[in-house]
């Protein structure tokens, strides 16, 4: 009898063979800059963990209470019975700090583009993305039924040429939505939001900005991309974030006018159909917050690493593509030297992932670097080194 599942062994056995799947380490005790992976002690330096925030004792106390008083879990959907007054009060702070009329909470930064994205567009309509969108909003636009387009990555001119044939054909598409990341987590550089904001807005299109990778980062206090940018509210319709990366926590969320709350509450089977956060984490991210109002220096002290870092990485020779940000690629070229980069660094006591083929250009395999605000100056003087001796003795510098 044939097996049904057999096609499961095989593809993964093809990845294998290829060198293409997978292979899980293990984080042993808390996400740190120093930290024990597969009982190995290193220097993490692939956490999304910008500000450290993660095992800040702010956020761990108040996961604790919040546990105290309201327990482990909130019972329910939101729509039905797990409405916490928690989740209310987090999302009035977020919404304040973000300068918008109102944000929403998602279980994370995936369902809220997978949930939102095909809402916003349907039959006859199009979305207009960025050739180099994370795989959530590709997923999201694949779930929508309007049209789709696509301009070569942080090209105006291109947007600007996708949305003028589009709307030349007959009939010309009803609503239009252009979606970018904000900051590409590959290659580290900015969208040029802006300029995009712009042309979307001569042609009457809706503008959602991915901005994971950008909170807790760019703009005044970490406040995104849109502050970063200075641009005013009603230019970004929708802002789209995470509490997963420089918050320190887990969740995904949107802010923008009241009116996009109330539609994506009510349209988004992500948000309606998935269990709400436990009150540990939603109290811990109200924390995060807190600390980003209160604590400025952890920002300050991110960027700080992250000029560091970069101008003595690229002092010893090592290409850093259009990094602009605190994602910093140290771009080799082939996959298998890529490899070999990040097994020496393992071994020396840094600890950074190769990025191959088919995740980059073949020819643009990397270490993608992440610096992190709870690094001490001895910390980063470590990485360098080892990027030193390692790059050294691969020939790569």
């Amino acid at each position: 009898m044939r097996d049904p599942t057999g096609f499961l062994g095989e593809e993964y056995r093809q990845l294998a063979a290829a060198d293409l799947d997978w292979k899980l380490r293990q984080l042993e005790g808390p996400s740190a800059p120093r930290c024990t992976i597969d009982g190995h002690p290193v220097l993490m330096l692939c956490s999304n963990n910008y500000l450290g925030l993660s095992n800040h004792p702010r956020l761990k106390e108040a996961a604790i209470e919040a546990v105290r008083t309201r327990g482990v879990g909130s019972g329910s959907v939101r729509p039905i019975a797990g409405n916490m007054d928690l989740h209310v009060e987090l999302e009035k702070r977020l919404a304040r700090f973000k300068g918008a009329e109102a944000s929403l909470v998602f279980q994370t930064g995936f369902a809220a583009n997978a949930g939102l994205i095909p809402q916003l567009v349907g039959e006859g309509d199009l979305i207009v993305s960025d050739e180099l969108n994370h795989g959530s909003i590709i997923d999201g636009v694949r779930l929508a039924r309007s049209e789709r387009a696509v301009y070569r990555h942080g090209d105006t001119d291109d947007l600007e040429r996708v949305l003028r044939e589009a709307e030349g054909r007959a009939p010309a598409p009803g609503r239009i939505l252009v979606i970018t990341d904000g900051v590409f987590s590959m290659d580290g550089d900015i969208a040029p939001l802006d300029r995009i904001a712009a042309v979307a807005a001569d042609h009457g299109a809706m503008v959602y900005v991915d901005d994971a990778h950008g909170e807790g980062v760019l703009g005044e206090g970490g406040r995104g991309i849109v502050s970063h940018y200075h641009l005013p509210r009603d230019r970004v319709h929708v802002e789209m974030g995470t509490f997963s990366k420089a918050f320190g926590v887990v969740g995904g969320h949107i802010s923008g006018s009241s009116d996009l709350v109330r539609f994506a509450y009510n349209k988004s089977r992500t948000w309606l159909l998935s269990g709400s956060h436990p009150p540990a984490v939603v109290a811990a991210c109200i924390a995060a917050i807190d600390v980003l109002e209160s604590e400025p220096k952890h920002v300050a002290r991110l960027w700080e690493l992250t000029r560091r870092f970069k101008r003595a990485m690229a002092d010893l020779g090592f290409d850093l593509g259009s990094s602009a940000t605190p994602i910093t690629p140290v771009i080799v070229g082939d996959s298998a030297t890529a490899r070999k980069l990040s097994d020496r660094i393992f071994e020396l006591g840094v600890f950074a992932l190769p990025i191959v083929f088919p995740m980059v250009a073949k020819d643009k395999a990397r270490l993608r670097t992440i610096m992190n605000a709870a690094l001490t100056d001895d910390d980063l003087e470590f990485a360098i080194a080892t990027f030193r001796k390692a790059g050294r003795e691969l020939r790569l510098i």
